[in-house]
């Protein structure tokens, strides 16, 4: 039997960081996952260029049913530290928008980097070991894996959320947190595309598959602006994946495709100032020509401005400004970024992510019941409970 300080399960961005910073106070530290590779999902995040942090990290950009869980493991460990980690490994990056930061040449330094760390300290990690079964004992935990039995002092659940399941993802996570007693909190995917099937408008997502345009997508009282993404599936971008998150199923979205104008006021200056110009060409100078043609036609069937009644003006711009869309569903955790809900955080320690309801026992990253947004949020997250719990374990 291997025995040993500190386990941790799951070798991605939240286990790797708490790996090496554990084990940088002293303590034998061995990470398991059963992939065949660490930190699947560093590589494949912001598009392979890693988003790894965002410069305006604050606790409002974090979904949880407890919204003051986070405060304290933002505030240790801030965003500033992270951006400090990346410097000393002289790992190149820029703000791409909204303070979100991206590695200038691909995820592998961030990953690359997490690696270093924890062979500089010590810290063991071990793939293709699946765990089997997991027992408290009076000195801790007992663990049957497939590559032989481990026991330690502290173990670390790291082993993130159910989104994107073909690079590992599975519940595993709660199944332990159930096991010791813990309660879970409803999951469902986030950052998670639109799914369209209504006849008419998924001909029109078909059409304008690839299309991209700025708008301000809002839903239960929550908006964000940003560029909305049109898929032969439905609706995409950054704007739909942030909104996906406060989305349940039945709600309608509401999308203004101008958001920068008062539609109305534009579309009665264009009236008088071009009144012989067809709706289509009009809208062809604020959208794509594709887009501005199929919303002119299929909408409103374009005339000349100047033949629009005052009402059919009105009613033109609200649809522009306050387009309802009723998704059928989501992509699901196919294609989701985050799982929403997990581990209910009333029953984990804010200071030091440790259960509150067995002894030695750690909760850090995506599996608990925190979420951020869209842009760098969830790995600043997956930084800071680490560290967390690192300086307990």
């Amino acid at each position: 039997m291997h025995s040993t300080d500190v386990i941790i399960l799951g070798a991605g961005a939240a286990g790797l960081m708490c790996a090496q910073l554990s084990a940088r106070r002293g303590r034998r530290v061995l990470v398991l996952d059963h992939a065949n590779k660490p930190g699947k999902k560093i590589l494949m995040s912001g598009g392979g260029r890693c988003n790894f942090t965002n410069l305006y990290t604050e606790p409002g950009n974090f979904l949880s049913h407890n919204a003051h869980f986070c405060k304290s493991a933002l505030a240790r460990y801030t965003q500033w530290d992270f951006i400090e980690l990346v410097c000393k490994h002289g790992v190149p990056y820029h703000e791409k928008k909204l303070g979100q930061l991206f590695c200038d040449n691909k995820a592998s330094d961030i990953l690359d980097m997490l690696l270093a760390e924890c062979d500089e300290a010590g810290a063991e990690i071990r793939m293709h070991t699946s765990i089997e079964q997991i027992e408290k004992t009076e000195g801790g935990y007992l663990l049957q894996t497939s590559s032989g039995q481990f026991a330690c002092q502290s173990l670390v659940i790291a082993t993130g959320g159910l989104s994107i399941p073909t690079l590992g993802a599975t519940g595993f996570g709660y199944q332990v947190a159930r096991q010791f007693g813990h309660t879970l909190l409803p999951t469902r995917a986030g950052l998670v595309p639109f799914t369209i099937t209504e006849p008419q408008l998924k001909a029109l997502c078909t059409e304008l598959s690839g299309t991209s345009l700025d708008c301000t997508a809002s839903c239960n009282g929550t908006s964000f602006r940003e560029n909305l993404l049109f898929t032969h599936r439905g609706l995409s971008g950054p704007a739909i994946l942030q909104i996906s998150s406060f989305w349940e199923a039945g709600d309608t979205v509401e999308i203004n495709l101008l958001p920068d104008r008062d539609a109305l006021a534009w579309l009665q200056q264009m009236q008088a100032e071009r009144a012989n110009a067809e709706l289509k060409t009009v809208l062809g100078e604020v959208f794509t020509r594709k887009l501005a043609n199929l919303l002119a036609e299929q909408w409103f069937e374009s005339r000349p401005m100047k033949q629009y009644t005052p009402a059919e003006l009105a009613q033109i711009a609200e649809k522009l400004a306050n387009w309802q869309v009723v998704p059928a569903g989501t992509e699901g955790y196919r294609t989701a970024e985050v799982t929403l809900g997990g581990v209910d955080t009333r029953e984990v320690s804010s200071k030091t992510m440790e259960s509150l309801k067995s002894p030695g026992l750690y909760f850090i990253g995506e599996v608990l019941d925190v979420t951020g947004h869209l842009g760098g949020f969830n790995f600043q997250w997956a930084w800071a409970s680490a560290n967390a719990a690192a300086q307990f374990v």
